[in-house]
């Protein structure tokens, strides 16, 4: 069961949310809190799987909240996924920068909210279609180009992963398990020092690997 709390300061979202959520099979809302002070308390305190966060909320936002629970100074971090009214690429970079495992616009559907539940959940990280390529080409800052460090199928994953494909979908294209696409995607956190996927595909588009 994937336990899911909801910030939100809009009492309508909340509700649309939770019942969208509580009729999976899988999942269960363990709370709804309608700012982001109540949403860092409540997160520490019941450790849900994944944290849907709102960018606008009174007392502290959502990007202040995904900091709080996901950010690099977190010992135990939190998976939070960002959903939001607001397309602005500002708040797209800083909600990844600050450890968001998705970035999710509210009108993207029922089927792409649960979808980012699951990829959070399970170590996946998955943000609005729309916006994906865009963000990694434009607001990846340039990094040194040297030799790459990773091995030739290592590559080959990180390249699916930059291109928004799943575990399983990089699976089925490279002809690999599902658990061999995790070793790889594990290896090359290692080697390039990111924190989670999202970080792995901004890294493959500002090193150019994307251009090869």
């Amino acid at each position: 069961m994937i336990r899911v709390l909801i910030a939100d300061d809009q009492e309508m979202v909340r509700v649309g949310f939770r019942m969208i959520l509580e009729s999976q099979e899988d999942m269960s809302v363990v709370a709804d809190v309608a700012n982001g002070i109540d949403a860092v308390a409540r997160a520490r305190e019941l450790r849900p799987d994944v944290c849907l966060v709102d960018v606008r909320m009174p007392g502290m936002d959502g990007l202040a909240v995904t900091k709080a629970l996901a950010g690099p100074e977190v010992v135990d971090p939190l998976k939070v996924v960002v959903v939001t009214t607001f397309d602005l690429d500002e708040y797209v970079h800083t909600a990844l920068a600050n450890g968001a495992s998705g970035f999710l616009l509210k009108d993207a559907g029922p089927a792409l909210l649960m979808e980012a539940v699951r990829a959070a959940a399970r170590g996946d990280a998955l943000v609005s279609p729309q916006i994906t390529v865009r963000l990694l080409r434009h607001f990846a800052a340039p990094a040194p180009v040297g030799a790459n460090p990773l091995t030739e199928r290592e590559t080959d994953v990180v390249r699916a992963a930059a291109r928004g494909l799943t575990n399983t979908e990089i699976g089925a294209e490279l002809f690999l398990s599902l658990s061999t696409v995790k070793t790889h995607l594990a290896a090359v956190q290692g080697k390039i020092g990111a924190r989670n996927r999202v970080e792995i595909a901004a890294w493959a588009w500002r090193t150019g690997l994307m251009n090869d």
